[in-house]
């Protein structure tokens, strides 16, 4: 087919169909927000090499730390602060480095360490010695006629015994326990009566004129228990009895007088 039947077939003519062909196709574009966009990533960091310097450095830091360590292992931790001696009133005591004591009369009152302090109370005082007061019934000490002093006695006695029937200390027993006193005052009776006559009705004291078993001065003032003083020992015994309970009140303290005495 020529050239001119083309043209004709299609009803264009030449210029019309290079106009045709040559038109380009637009497309449209649509712009999409920056904000729905994903950031670019960002490109891999190097990889840093570690200097030699720093390859070294890390073994030495760890075999100075076990060096450190077992240095200190070995070190005595006490050294340096052992205690010193020093005297507290008299005694020893150990004073470590930083201590100090405050002493007062022997006693220590306070006690300082590293910046800490303890104060201790007064030590109480000593106690009042115990006086124990004598019996009612002892007698107390008194002075001899020369002024000398002599022991005081306790008013006990040893103990005489059950007397044999119908002696002079046989009619005491009976008239001490008629007087409401006990055997402790019988065996004072018979200790005080030993010493001064005996129990010896006949006994007489030519340097005092003292006589009888009570050693009565004078003898004579037993005629008021009865006008047989001078043989009956029952006379002499009421009216020894009756002197003892008048000025001593027992016979026990009639003893201790005359253990403090030397008379009653």
């Amino acid at each position: 087919m020529g050239r001119h039947s083309a043209n004709a077939t299609t009803g264009h003519t030449l210029s019309e169909q290079r106009l045709v062909v040559s038109r380009p196709r637009t497309i449209e574009k649509r712009r999409v927000p920056a904000s729905l966009l994903a950031p670019p990533a960002a490109p891999p960091a190097p990889r840093a090499r570690m200097s030699a310097g720093r390859r070294y450095a890390l073994p030495l830091v760890g075999f100075a730390a076990t060096f450190a360590f077992l240095s200190a292992s070995l070190v005595n931790p006490l050294s340096g602060a052992e205690a010193a001696t020093t005297s507290v009133g008299g005694a020893a005591a150990l004073v470590a480095p930083g201590q100090s004591f405050v002493v007062g009369a022997g006693v220590v009152l306070a006690a300082d360490r590293d910046q800490y302090g303890v104060t201790l109370p007064p030590p109480p005082p000593p106690p009042a010695p115990v006086v124990e007061e004598a019996p009612a019934d002892e007698p107390a000490a008194a002075a001899s006629s020369s002024g000398s002093a002599k022991k005081p006695s306790s008013g006990a006695a040893p103990v005489a015994g059950v007397p044999d029937p119908g002696t002079a200390k046989a009619i005491a027993a009976e008239m001490v326990a008629a007087r409401g006193w006990g055997t402790g005052e019988y065996d004072c009776l018979v200790s005080l009566w030993n010493k001064e006559s005996g129990w010896n009705i006949n006994a007489h004291n030519a340097s005092s004129g003292a006589h009888g078993i009570p050693q009565a001065l004078p003898g004579s003032k037993m005629a008021s228990a009865g006008a047989d003083w001078q043989t009956n020992p029952a006379t002499q015994i009421t009216w020894g009895l009756g002197y003892i309970q008048g000025r001593y009140s027992t016979p026990c303290g009639a003893w201790g007088h005359s253990q403090s005495v030397g008379w009653y």
